[in-house]
Order: structure tokens, then sequence, then C-alpha cells
């Protein structure tokens, strides 16, 4: 298992996106995402969310918040503690990410973009202004077999 941050970075009501292209044997290929990475060693949430946003951006965060903790499990993949943000400020310029293309994408065409069928959920929760959650998204293949959220099932079930 392993820990990762994910942000969600907002101007006006576009998020810049991270359409994943460019590594070999990722399991986000093609999928467009929020930005963010692993956790290296002794780095907190925090940590990690700021150095990854710089590392993948150029930019520096001046105003973010911590939304919930997803755990992905998956029949493919190692057991994902993912730690959510949002953010609203930043400052630097733009540059060209390593792993995929950023691109800031108006908020109601998220969804129309390849993605994670759980990433609805959190994106949904994040829109609504929910307050802190943890959700447990249950992935057989790359469908989504069930959803848990604050210990409660509200999409799917063992069986899937």
């Amino acid at each position: 298992m392993f820990n990762t941050t994910l942000c969600y970075i907002r101007r006006g009501e576009e998020y810049l996106m991270l359409h994943r292209v460019k590594k070999e044997n990722d399991l986000n290929r093609d999928k467009w995402i929020g930005i963010g990475g692993k956790f290296e060693d002794k780095e907190s949430p925090e940590d990690c969310l700021l150095r990854e946003v710089r590392e993948e951006t150029g930019l520096t965060l001046t105003s973010y918040r911590y939304r919930g903790l997803v755990t992905f499990v998956s029949d493919r993949w190692p057991t994902e503690y993912m730690h959510l943000f949002t953010a609203d400020g930043f400052t630097g310029r733009l540059k060209e990410c390593d792993e995929g293309v950023l691109e800031w994408i108006p908020r109601d065409r998220l969804l129309r973009l390849p993605h994670w069928e759980g990433d609805a959920i959190f994106l949904d929760l994040i829109a609504g202004e929910a307050p802190f959650f943890s959700l447990k998204l249950r992935y057989v293949g790359d469908t989504l077999a069930e959803a848990v959220l604050d210990g409660r099932t509200i999409q799917g079930g063992p069986e899937g």
C-alpha cells in the first residue's frame, strides 16, 4: 500500500487537469486527473502536495484545503490512500509536465473527459462543499465495483 496526494487547482470556473499520456506503465494512462503523486519518506500530506504541484506544474500553492481521504482498492494494483485537496490560490508560471499534458478545463467538462468512474463521486463531494470525508472505491479491473462514503455503501457492494 502507498500514500499519494491529488489536488484540483481552481482558476475561476476551470480546473487544472493533467492528461496522463507520457509515462509508460502508468495506471492512469490516457485518463485526465488532478495534480499529485506519491509521498516521499518523512512527508506529510501537505509536504507532498506542495512538492508535487511545484514539480508537475511549476506553480506554488498559496491557498489550499484538505478535503478528504480516498482509499483505492483494486484487483490489479496495491491499495492506495489518496489525500485529496483543492486549491484556489497560487503563484508562478505553468510549465510543461513530464507526465502528461496540463490544461485548464471548465468544471462542466471534467466528466466528459476520460477519467476513473469513482472520480465523479469525489468531484461531486468537492463541488457540493462536503465536509471532510472518507471514500473507499473498490475496482475490478477498470470498473468501479463498490463505493463506500464515511462507512456507508453508496454504490455496488461485495459482489460488485
